[in-house]
C-alpha cells in the first residue's frame, strides 16, 4: 500500500484517483521521467551511516519507547486548544460547516508526509471536509499534496517563497503564479462540492476561463481596485476537474484554489522547503488577514524551528520578538482560532568527523515555547516526544530519519504524525468528557428548576 493510500479512509476524497494517477506516473517512459529529473533541482542528502542489524533494532525500540511516553509530555499551556474542541465537539454534535486547520511550516511541514497523516486521522474521526485551500499549480519542485493532482502550464512565474524581497503579495501560503500571456492553463483535481479560486484583483487585470470536468462553464475577470479577489462556485459532490485558462488580455496573478464539502475537516498544508517563522512577517498584512479571515480556521499551527537554528545571528532575545510577533499577526487575523506551535525536531551536526546534537535547537526552542505561552498559544515539544537531545542518532539507525540528521522519512513523519494525533486525541478526550459532563449538569438543572 502506498503512503497517498494512508492519507484518508474516507473513499470520498478522491484519493482512489489519486492513488491511481501516481501509480501510472511511475509507468511513464524513462525518457519523459529522465526529462523531468532533469529540471529539477533536488536536495542533496548524504546516504544514512551503515549500521548492523542489531542497532538498527535496538534504535527502533529505543524510538519506540519514547514515542510512547509523548502523552507523558503533553502539550504545555492545553486549555489554548479549547475554542479547536469546541468546535469538533460541535461538529460532532451535527454542528454544519467544515472544520478548518491552516499549518504552516518548513520543510517538514512542506513533505506532506506528517500533515498527510493527522488530515487522514481527523478525516476518519470527524468527516471529509475536502482538501481546502491548495497552492496554484507547482509553485516549486517538488510541491505535493497527496489528496490532489495539479498543472500547470510552462508560461507561470512563481513569486514569494523565500524572498526576502518583493511586494509581499504572496497571499495565504507565502506564493502566487502569474502570466500576462494568452492560453496559459493551471489546473486541479480535487473533490469538493465548493470551489473558490483566490486571485489578485488589480487594474488591468485579465481574464480567465474556468472549465469544469472539459466544460469551459465561466469567465473570471481580475481586473478591479487593488486587492484580494475571490470567485465561489458550487458543483455536484465528487471528484472533478478544474482548469483555468488565461485571456491574455492583461496580467493575472493566482494564489490558490479552495475545494471543501460542506462538512468535516480540512487539513491545509502551507509549508515551504527553508522557510523560517519571520518570513510571515515580509508577506503584505492586509492580503494575508483576509486569506485567513476567508478559510476562518478552528486551528492554526506553526511548525518551525530547524532552520533558525542553524542561524547564529538569531539570539535568544531576538528570535523570541520575532515569533512573537508572528502569533499576534495570526491572533489578530483569526481571534477565535486556537493557536498550536510544535517545537522544531532534534537534529545533528557534523563535527570532527561525528554527528553531534545541534545545540542551536536548545535557544530557537525555548524562544518558540516562551513566546507561546506569553501569546496564549499551546506549546507541543517535538523533540522530547522523539526521545530529547541527541535522540536524531537513533532515527537515523532506525530507518526514521535520512543521513543528513535532519529531515526524517517516510516512515519517521507518519510516526510523528501518529504521535501528535494521539496527544490531540487524547487531550480532546478529555475535554469531551468534562463538556458532556457540564451540558449534562444544566440539562438536569433546568429540568429540576421547570418541575
Amino acid at each position: 500500500m502506498t503512503l497517498a493510500c494512508l492519507l484518508c479512509g474516507a473513499p470520498q476524497c478522491g484519493l482512489a484517483a489519486a492513488a491511481k494517477t501516481q501509480a501510472a506516473s511511475k509507468k511513464a517512459p524513462k525518457k519523459s521521467a529522465k526529462k523531468r529529473t532533469a529540471t529539477r533541482r533536488r536536495r542533496r542528502v548524504p546516504p544514512p551511516p551503515k549500521v548492523s542489524a542489531a542497532q538498527k533494532s535496538a534504535s527502533a525500540e529505543a524510538v519506540k519507547t519514547h514515542v510512547e511516553s509523548a502523552l507523558d509530555f503533553g502539550f504545555q499551556n492545553p486549555a489554548a486548544l479549547i475554542p479547536f474542541f469546541e468546535v469538533l465537539y460541535r461538529h460532532k454534535e451535527g454542528a454544519q460547516g467544515p472544520v478548518r486547520v491552516l499549518h504552516f511550516g518548513d520543510s517538514h511541514t512542506a513533505s506532506e508526509e506528517w500533515p498527510g497523516v493527522l488530515r487522514s486521522h481527523f478525516q476518519n474521526e470527524f468527516g471529509c471536509g475536502g482538501p481546502g485551500f491548495v497552492q496554484a499549480g507547482k509553485p516549486y519542485a517538488g510541491f505535493r499534496r497527496f489528496e490532489t493532482k495539479a498543472a500547470m502550464s510552462r508560461g507561470w512565474a512563481p513569486s514569494g517563497l523565500l524572498a526576502r524581497e518583493g511586494d509581499g503579495l504572496y497571499g495565504l501560503a507565502g506564493v502566487s503564479v502569474s502570466t500576462r500571456m494568452s492560453g496559459e492553463t493551471l489546473g486541479l483535481e480535487a473533490n469538493g462540492e465548493r470551489l473558490q479560486v483566490f486571485y489578485y484583483r488589480q487594474p488591468g487585470g485579465g481574464s480567465m476561463t474556468l472549465s469544469v470536468d472539459g466544460v469551459e462553464v465561466d469567465t473570471i475577470q481580475t481586473a478591479g481596485p487593488a486587492g484580494a479577489g475571490y470567485y465561489e462556485r458550487h458543483v455536484a459532490p465528487g471528484t472533478h476537474r478544474f482548469e483555468l485558462r488565461t485571456g491574455g488580455d492583461g496580467e493575472v496573478r493566482i494564489f490558490g484554489w479552495v475545494t471543501e464539502n460542506q462538512r468535516g475537516v480540512t487539513w491545509e498544508t502551507l509549508g515551504i522547503n527553508g522557510a523560517q517563522a519571520d518570513l510571515l512577517l515580509g508577506w503584505n498584512e492586509n492580503l494575508l488577514d483576509e486569506h485567513i479571515e476567508q478559510r476562518d480556521p478552528a486551528l492554526i499551527i506553526l511548525a518551525y524551528g530547524t532552520n533558525e537554528a542553524r542561524r547564529t545571528d538569531w539570539s535568544y532575545e531576538t528570535y523570541k520578538a520575532a515569533f512573537g510577533r508572528v502569533l499576534a499577526r495570526l491572533r489578530a487575523a483569526a481571534p477565535a482560532a486556537s493557536l498550536l506551535v510544535i517545537g522544531p525536531p532534534d537534529q545533528g551536526v557534523r563535527a570532527r568527523g561525528k554527528w553531534v546534537p545541534h545545540d542551536g535547537v536548545d535557544r530557537i526552542m525555548q524562544a518558540q515555547r516562551d513566546a507561546a505561552i506569553e501569546a496564549g498559544a499551546a506549546f507541543w515539544n517535538a523533540r522530547s516526544s522523539m526521545g530529547g537531545k541527541g535522540s536524531m542518532k537513533q532515527w537515523v539507525y532506525a530507518g526514521l530519519a535520512q543521513g543528513d540528521f535532519v529531515h526524517l522519512t517516510a516512515p519517521g513523519y507518519k510516526l510523528l504524525g501518529e504521535t501528535l494525533y494521539g496527544l490531540m486525541m487524547e487531550t480532546y478526550s478529555v475535554f469531551a468528557t468534562f463538556r458532556r459532563q457540564a451540558t449534562g449538569n444544566i440539562t438536569h438543572g433546568s429540568s429540576s428548576q421547570n418541575r
